[in-house]
Order: C-alpha cells, then sequence, then structure tokens
C-alpha cells in the first residue's frame, strides 16, 4: 500500500471488515435479547448517510492530520467514559426511538467514517444517557455498525480517486483481501467478547472499553510522530 494511501485504506477496509465483524456481534447479542432493534431502525438512515458523507470529509485529509483524529478521538472517549458516573440500574427502559436518533445516527457515521470505528464509543454513551443498560446499549450499538460499515466502505470505495490504490482486490480505498481476513477473524471471535460482555458489570466493561480507547489513541500517536 503507498505510504501517502496507508491511512485512508486502513481506516477504510477497517469499516469494510465491520460489516461481517459487527453482523456477528449484531447475532450473538440478539440470541441474549440485548439488541434493541426499534432503535436501530430509527439510526439506521442516518448512520448510512453519515458513513458515506465522513468518508468524503475523510478522503480530503492528510494521512498524518488523520492519524491526529484518531487518536485524539479515542484520547476524549476514554476520558470520558473513565470520569463518568458510574451506571446505576434503572430497571427495563423502553427501546428510545424518533427523529432525534436519526439526526444522532448521522453524526455518529460521520464521526466514525473519519476514525475508522463501528461507532460504539458514542452509540453506547447516547443510548446509556437514555436509560439503557451498558449491555443492550453495547447489542444494540453492534447492530448499528453494521450499516455504519456499509455507509462508510461504499463512500470510501466509490469516492476514491481513479486509482488511488494500484492493488489487486482494492476497490478506492477499500483493500478487500485485509477486510475479508480481519473479518472471518472476527465472526469467529465475536460470540466470545458478547459472552465476556454479559458477564462482567456495567462499570467494568466501561473501564475496559476505556483502557482499550487508550492504548489504541497511543499507537496512532506515536505512529504519527514517528
Amino acid at each position: 500500500v503507498p505510504a501517502d494511501a496507508a491511512m485512508h485504506v486502513a481506516l477504510a477496509s477497517s469499516l469494510a471488515s465491520l460489516v461481517l465483524t459487527a453482523a456477528a456481534s449484531a447475532r450473538a447479542h440478539h440470541r441474549r435479547g440485548s439488541v434493541l432493534w426499534p432503535t436501530v431502525a430509527w439510526m439506521v438512515p442516518g448512520v448510512l448517510l453519515g458513513g458515506v458523507l465522513g468518508s468524503r470529509f475523510a478522503i480530503a485529509l492528510d494521512d498524518d492530520v488523520l492519524r491526529w483524529c484518531v487518536a485524539g478521538y479515542c484520547f476524549v472517549i476514554a476520558a470520558q467514559m473513565l470520569l463518568s458516573k458510574p451506571y446505576v440500574e434503572a430497571g427495563t427502559v423502553a427501546a428510545p426511538r424518533g427523529p432525534g436518533y436519526t439526526l444522532a445516527g448521522g453524526g455518529i457515521g460521520i464521526v466514525s467514517a473519519i476514525v475508522g470505528i463501528g461507532g460504539g464509543s458514542l452509540t453506547v454513551p447516547l443510548l446509556v444517557w437514555r436509560g439503557v443498560s451498558p449491555v443492550r446499549a453495547v447489542g444494540t450499538s453492534s447492530a448499528c455498525g453494521i450499516f455504519i460499515g456499509i455507509g462508510s466502505a461504499l463512500g470510501y470505495a466509490l469516492q476514491a480517486p481513479a486509482g488511488a490504490v494500484a492493488l489487486p482486490g482494492a476497490f478506492g480505498y477499500v483493500y478487500l483481501p485485509a477486510a475479508l481476513g480481519v473479518a472471518l477473524a472476527s465472526v469467529f471471535a465475536a460470540p466470545y467478547g458478547t459472552r465476556l460482555a454479559h458477564a462482567i458489570s456495567g462499570q467494568s466493561l466501561k473501564r475496559v472499553f476505556a483502557a482499550f480507547l487508550l492504548l489504541v489513541g497511543m499507537a496512532f500517536a506515536y505512529s504519527a510522530l514517528t
């Protein structure tokens, strides 16, 4: 992969792999009853459009700028997860719904396409803030991730400059061999992650997520400095 396109290809391929990864995770969560499908239905139009718009914006950014965007995003969300108040179980909450979630989905899709994630670090806090338990928020987020991946990957594939990556299996910035390799392994691993998410407390789940984001943020910051 050409050095000046490496970050774009990494983000695009990550988002393409998300389609299968998120589908496997959502399926596992659905079996445990932790996907709020009415909420997903309201968010899908927004995340699809946001994914296309966000990828268009990201394509115009330089490689190093994208690295710092990812690093900064990870640090901010990790801090938010660590400093937020402990979740207090409030009983069964009806699935949040309404046009406000379509708008929120648009913003989540845009940010996700720029930083190459499935939107869980935004969707989960949003739903928890609306009274949804963390494990159901994670399950619902994984279902939304399918459509974030579809919209973003299509954007990176169809809006890339002609001949951006001259490699067999590359469609725009999406490098299919990498995307499929990651996705196939993730499909097998996702049910174990779902099982773990249901086995630990909501507060512990937040800490694990925050620690992961800190590690990713440090890795990207280091790569941008070297």
